[in-house]
């Protein structure tokens, strides 16, 4: 995976639009491929038609989803979509907009809680409970999994190795990961990334949720 691992950063912060310009950023190849998009303001990707759906979330400004069977739709920083397949499907922004975008095949598994064509926000899907660790799988196959987790404060899972290589995306209130005996204070808005069989553990200093897209080889 294309990225920085064991440190806090902010994709938006490294991935800055540039006037006029749509840049996109492959940070995982294959099937389940993970890209960044940085659209300048104006800016339009026109629309094309894909044999898949894809995972959009918007890390910062707005975008609009247009040429879906649903119409367009607009999008605010923090929001998600889920791409209709076999549909002709473009983005274009007003004010500019940074976004990632997973790749989900038609034999991936998603949750019902999330429809195709739908806007919705990741730290909505599920709940804070008292003393707890709530998850939600939202999509996955035998080499990808992108689950939602909500830590209630205080909470936390201990130190283990990832199976493969991940990407947290912070969606609401303060955690600490530590990676390889080192602690990271990270906030909603930031990210984190794990080499695979790099050790972990995860804690709430508040509520704290998070996205969490795993790749296995």
């Amino acid at each position: 995976m294309n990225e920085q691992v064991g440190k806090v950063f902010s994709i938006p912060a490294d991935n800055p639009p540039v006037s006029g310009c749509t840049i996109s950023k492959e940070v995982e190849g294959g099937e389940n491929s993970i890209t960044y998009f940085s659209l300048a303001a104006g800016t339009d990707i026109s629309a094309e038609i894909h044999p898949y759906h894809k995972l959009l979330i918007v890390l910062d400004g707005n975008l609009e989803v247009y040429g879906t069977g649903a119409g367009s739709r607009m999008l605010q920083t923090g929001d998600s979509i889920i791409t209709e397949a076999d549909q002709a499907v473009g983005m274009r922004t007003a004010d500019g907009a940074v976004y990632a975008e997973i790749s989900v095949r038609r034999n991936d598994i998603m949750n019902e809680a999330v429809k195709a064509g739908e806007v919705f926000q990741l730290k909505n899907l599920v709940p804070y409970a008292e003393g707890r660790i709530v998850n939600m799988d939202v999509v996955h196959n035998e080499k990808m999994k992108f689950v939602v987790m909500a830590f209630d404060e205080g909470t936390s899972l201990s130190e283990h190795a990832a199976p493969g290589e991940a990407i947290i995306f912070a969606l609401d209130g303060e955690g600490v990961i530590r990676y390889e005996g080192e602690d990271h204070v990270i906030h909603a808005g930031e990210n984190f990334h794990f080499a695979k069989g790099g050790l972990h553990a995860v804690k709430a200093v508040k509520q704290f949720k998070m996205a969490l897209l795993l790749t296995l080889e």
